[in-house]
């Protein structure tokens, strides 16, 4: 199976790429190039945009007067092949800045000569590709003719620099691949992500909306949404409670002066809702730690009360630009599964290590045992954006690092991508389908206890300084709900299902029956609901199916005489006749258990 390609720099040199995961990049971002040329033959009048290679494909933004349609899309696909077919190549050139501003202004494309403005550089490269040329530092591919696997998926909004005050683009999307078979198992990837997105099965049973018209980026949790949620907080709870975590309850409101002295206000402010009461200025609360600071300031602290671990299931709001809100994984309101650890600094890897352990324990109960691990860690180039000094930084760097590698947990290093107060250990969980989603973090913090000066009286009876750990083990509540249902396809186990067991009369003579069915499984705990419509028996079982429930019991004559019920699971059917306590006893130690699968 042909993975390598021959590709050609910017200076015109060809060589071998036989790494895939380097020629993978090379392919797509020279599809990209491809689909933008086709689009120039086909609209004119289009103005160019960037069209980077992604982790999933390729994009390119483009400024045109009306809205690319399904239609054009399919045109801008035939139109790609017919250029492969042509075998054109692709033509380096080195040009100075200025012979490149020129070129770009006779071209008419005004959002390149702004990107071209802001380069430095006195030189730069070109490839032409027919009648289209774009500045890129390459490589890409020869020529056209060894592109072909290719499908443009979607069309989206979007505006220029990713500033919504800026010009409207439309963005295509498109991925590509070595072979046909590769492309057709992503595409059948996509159209099973799209039977598990969390936005329509949310509708669908009932679980949550978002109602963009008074609120968006804030989720309304449906009664059987809540339910589920419940269900989580309720696990979470008793596994916080028995590692020694202690529950608080912070306000979603403060002064801004608070988040001045925590450094949010600062590093944070675009991100902040900032409101005018009574001629001061409040915060509608972006993070909880300044809150569980203040609560354990409320107190003395002496060297034997740490570690003290503080947890607060606390609803947070951020601003994020509407372009970016997505169904419950990136919303504008959003309840943390948040603690903070305070420590002595002899305290901080036993603490990291707990909280790893907690982590890898919480996620297996909800069927998630493949994770990805980032150590993000500051950009020294960029230390204005940072609290802390170097030495700090680097100390603090060490001792995660240390953490990992006694775990024996491989992990990427991510340069640049620390929280602005200390580096961070993320934990990226693996779905059903081999996505990746980032939900637990663990960070270390050695500036709000500076800038709050959060101390303990040390066995020298003198104070010192806390160490401070911030953590999360589902990130929020409403993307990990959403990342629930895509990974169950809404098919929740029993234990989080909403509604546990459907009992469903045969006919109208058999209601009683159900009744005292239904009754007798409520006593036990159960969430149970009575299907008492005058359908037919097969539609009834359909629909309990199509709602996800886990159990059927289908009750008519043979039932009610023996004092049983006849057993249906969502999955396997048929389960056969038992009876009803013998079912309740084998469903609730299912739900003891959290089990699964049935």
């Amino acid at each position: 199976m042909k993975r390598g390609l021959q590709v050609i720099d910017r200076h015109g040199s060809v060589r071998a790429v036989e790494d895939p995961e380097e020629a993978l990049p090379i392919l797509r971002h020279s599809t990209a190039h491809l689909m933008a040329a086709a689009v120039r033959q086909l609209f004119p009048d289009v103005h160019l945009g960037i069209g980077p290679a992604t982790s999933e494909g390729f994009y390119y933004d483009f400024q045109v007067d009306h809205p690319f349609s399904e239609e054009d899309l399919e045109r801008i696909e035939e139109k790609m092949r017919e250029l492969c077919r042509l075998d054109l190549p692709f033509e380096p050139s080195i040009l100075s800045k200025e012979e490149a501003l020129q070129l770009f202004e006779a071209m008419g494309e005004k959002l390149k000569l702004e990107l071209l403005g802001e380069k430095v550089d006195e030189v730069l490269s070109c490839y032409r590709l027919g009648d289209f040329v774009d500045f890129c530092t390459g490589p890409h591919v020869r020529s056209t003719g060894e592109l072909g696997v290719f499908k443009l998926l979607s069309v989206a909004g979007s505006y220029w620099r990713g500033d919504e005050k800026r010009e409207q683009l439309q963005r295509i999307y498109g991925t590509a691949f070595f072979t046909e078979e590769e492309l057709k198992e992503y595409l059948e990837r996509l159209e099973e992500a799209k039977r598990r997105d969390h936005r329509r099965l949310g509708r669908e049973l009932g679980l949550f909306s978002i109602e963009d018209q008074v609120a968006p980026g804030l989720v309304f949790w449906h009664p059987h949404g809540a339910i589920v949620r419940t269900e989580v907080e309720k696990f979470l709870r008793e596994m916080l409670e028995a590692a020694g975590y202690q529950f608080v309850y912070t306000p979603h409101i403060a002064r801004s002066d608070l988040w001045r002295t925590s450094g949010h206000y600062d590093y944070f402010r675009q991100n902040m809702f900032v409101l005018p009461v009574e001629d001061e200025e409040y915060v509608l609360k972006p993070m909880n730690c300044p809150g569980h600071i203040l609560v354990y300031q409320s107190s003395l602290r002496s060297y034997r009360d740490l570690p003290i671990r503080l947890a607060e299931f606390g609803t947070v709001y951020r601003y994020e630009k509407s372009g970016t809100l997505h169904g419950m994984l990136r919303v504008r309101g959003f309840t943390q599964d948040d603690a903070h650890i305070f420590c002595r600094p002899d305290q901080v890897k036993d603490e990291v290590q707990a909280t790893l352990d907690l982590a890898q324990k919480i996620l297996h109960a909800f069927g998630f045992d493949e994770f990805k691990v980032t150590l993000s860690v500051w950009d020294p180039e960029k230390s204005q954006d940072y609290a802390g000094s170097a030495a700090e930084w680097e100390r603090a760097e060490a001792a995660l690092r240390e953490v990992l590698e006694t775990r024996g947990w491989s992990y990427d290093r991510a340069e640049g991508e620390a929280a602005f107060y200390g580096p961070k250990i993320d934990v990226q969980l693996v779905d059903a389908l081999g996505r990746s989603w980032q939900l637990s973090t663990f960070q270390f913090d050695f500036n709000l206890p500076r800038r709050f000066d959060i101390t303990y009286m040390g066995d020298d009876s003198k104070p010192h300084h806390v160490v401070m750990i911030h953590r999360a083990l589902l990130g929020s509540l409403e993307r990990f709900m959403g990342v629930l249902i895509e990974h169950y396809a809404g098919a929740f186990p029993v234990w989080l299902a909403p509604i546990q067991v459907s009992v469903i009369p045969v006919s109208e003579k058999f209601f009683e029956y159900g009744q005292r069915v239904a009754a007798e499984l409520k006593r036990g705990g159960l969430r149970v609901e009575l299907d008492d419509r005058n359908e037919k028996v097969g539609y009834k079982i359909r629909s309990a199916e199509v709602r996800k429930i886990p159990y059927m019991l289908v009750v008519g004559q043979r039932e009610a005489s023996s004092e049983t019920v006849s057993v249906r699971e969502r999955q396997t059917g048929d389960l056969g006749s038992r009876s009803v306590q013998e079912f309740l006893a084998q469903v609730q130690d299912l739900i003891a258990k959290r089990a699964l699968t049935a």
